[in-house]
């Protein structure tokens, strides 16, 4: 059965029932049955990072991938799967997430390459340091923790992939764009905008809205680096 055969935005958690799902060789296939033997994540979340990994690799290779907000640090995870040239990952975020150890054990069982490669910082956004060779991802950082990750990136001039999410329309600045454009795209407009101003190349692009509705993938990196 074709693992797109049942919603990709189910909220459900991956199990090791769901393992037939993914029967190919593929790498997609072999990360998805890697996260349903963790037992410990919604299937959203393994369709949400694989894409936005994807997309990311698409345009930015090698760097140090630090991943904001992280969560369970799937995200991570699957950039350095796509990319093998990243020397590690961080996975930052200011909460403990207990999925994380599971899910980057059964990760490193199948890849044990990876083993020592992907490490967690419990720890602000605000203050984790960065560097202009890393590659910088986030998906959904809710309301204004996406211009926090915007404010970091363009401090250290360091490559961007961001999928935003909960816009927060009284907090984010909409640039006056609301009365022709949706709150929310007006917001995310601004921040492209914003890249761009700071001598960002910007790419946009979506996920699939079969995945989620706010899938609104803002890519950048200095004009001088690719």
């Amino acid at each position: 059965m074709s693992a797109w055969s049942y919603s990709p935005s189910s909220r459900q958690r991956l199990t090791t029932y769901d393992v037939a799902r993914f029967p190919s060789d593929s790498l997609f296939d072999r990360l998805a049955r890697a996260v349903c033997r963790a037992g410990c994540l919604p299937r959203k979340e393994l369709f949400e990072s694989w894409e936005v990994a994807r997309r990311s690799r698409r345009l930015f290779r090698g760097g140090r991938v630090v991943d904001l907000a992280a969560g369970h640090g799937l995200l991570a995870v699957a950039m350095l799967l796509l990319d093998d040239s990243s020397p590690l990952a961080v996975a930052v975020d200011a909460t403990e997430t207990p999925s994380r150890a599971r899910v980057v054990d059964a990760v490193v069982s199948v890849w044990p390459r990876l083993a020592g490669r992907i490490t967690f910082e419990r720890s602000g956004i605000e203050t984790v340091p960065l560097d202009g060779g890393d590659v910088v991802v986030s998906s959904h950082a809710c309301g204004g923790l996406s211009d926090v990750v915007l404010d970091r990136t363009i401090e250290a001039r360091a490559r961007l992939a961001l999928l935003p999410c909960c816009h927060d329309l009284i907090a984010c600045d909409a640039g006056g764009l609301s009365g022709w454009l949706d709150g929310a795209l007006a917001v995310d407009v601004v921040r492209a905008q914003r890249l761009r101003v700071h001598g960002y190349r910007v790419w946009t692009q979506v996920i699939p809205s079969a995945i989620t509705p706010k899938n609104r993938l803002l890519l950048a990196a200095p004009e001088a680096a690719r």
